[in-house]
């Protein structure tokens, strides 16, 4: 590990300023720390953002719930008015890692976290995205990889938050210098489709203090199911996550994002526009399955994932009329 000052930020403004371009961010730490460890984070400092003030609490409010970028997984897991308001989230929440890790990942640090791609993680190679050459799992071992991407890097998004955030069409408030940004789960992901360096839209010393998700009444329901090796402790191999306006069985509004099978949250609008006015049943569910995946294109250890994630999306669609 590099050797890095530290402090401890007690306003956005000291926070921005201690950072600058060449600094981090500390929060969980649960991805940086490792980053650093294996020298593939170097930064001149690190800006303890722990105490700043507002960015660890939970607000509901009349047209938007604001979710602090410091609040744990574990608190949006255990909070019982999130719980019941977006089940989709709190399922999320809970199949992040450990309960361990629960307790001290962070909001931000989830949605911001870099890929788990061994070839990436490796200290001693210098894959494409760590700005060589070659995407070294296109050829070798891919069976964690993406079925749809935008560039020749093949590594997924593995934020099981933006999944759950990105059906409930939540808003991501940005510090980027003295401008305030406001973006979809769509604009932090877009630079990580085409460009095989980028894990996300963040430059160096964006800071991510919120999340808003926009209100919901009771007509809308949601749900969030993913598959992995292990029951417990382990990262997904697919993810879905289903967001959708309901007037009994029959569909008013939809919104379906699938994860860990592209480096962004994926969706196709077309087929998630096409499923309003239609009746949610074990056939709609199968076509909609069938049409989200239409364009997947498996690697030599991968393709396993087209039948396990078209289970996947069905079974997570009929979760809404269970």
């Amino acid at each position: 590990m590099k050797s890095f000052q530290y402090a401890t930020a007690q306003t956005i403004e000291s926070a921005h300023e201690l950072a600058g371009k060449k600094g981090a961010y500390l929060a969980g730490g649960n991805d940086l720390l490792g980053l650093m460890k294996e020298y593939l984070a170097e930064p001149d400092i690190l800006v303890d953002i722990k105490s700043l003030p507002g960015l660890n609490t939970v607000q509901p409010g009349s047209e938007f719930w604001t979710i602090g970028a410091n609040v744990t997984v574990a608190q949006i897991e255990d909070h019982a008015d999130l719980s019941k308001t977006f089940p989709v989230l709190h399922q999320a929440a809970t199949d992040v890692g450990s309960r361990q890790i629960r307790n001290v990942a962070s909001l931000g640090g989830n949605l911001a976290q870099h890929s788990r791609c061994w070839y990436f993680r490796h200290r001693d190679i210098k894959c494409l995205k760590k700005w060589g050459t070659t995407c070294y799992a296109r050829d070798g071992e891919n069976q964690y990889h993406s079925l749809f991407t935008g560039n020749p890097c093949i590594s997924p998004v593995v934020s099981n938050l933006s999944i759950a955030l990105a059906a409930l069409d939540a808003r991501i408030i940005i510090q980027r210098d003295t401008e305030t940004l406001r973006w979809s789960i769509a604009d932090l992901y877009a630079r990580a489709w085409d460009n095989p360096t980028a894990h996300n839209s963040l430059q160096p010393g964006d800071l991510i203090l919120r999340v808003e998700i926009p209100h919901q009444d009771a007509s809308w329901r949601g749900a969030y199911m993913q598959v992995s090796q292990k029951a417990d402790f382990d990262w997904a191999l697919a993810s879905c996550a289903v967001a959708a306006q309901m007037d009994g069985a029959k569909i008013i509004a939809a919104r379906v994002y699938l994860g860990s099978v592209a480096p962004v949250p994926y969706t196709v609008p077309a087929v998630t526009k096409g499923m309003a006015g239609k009746t949610l049943d074990a056939g709609l569910a199968a076509q909609v399955a069938q049409s989200l995946l239409a364009d997947a294109e498996p690697l030599s250890q991968n393709a396993y994932k087209i039948p396990m994630t078209r289970a996947l999306i069905q079974r997570t669609l009929l979760q809404l009329i269970a």
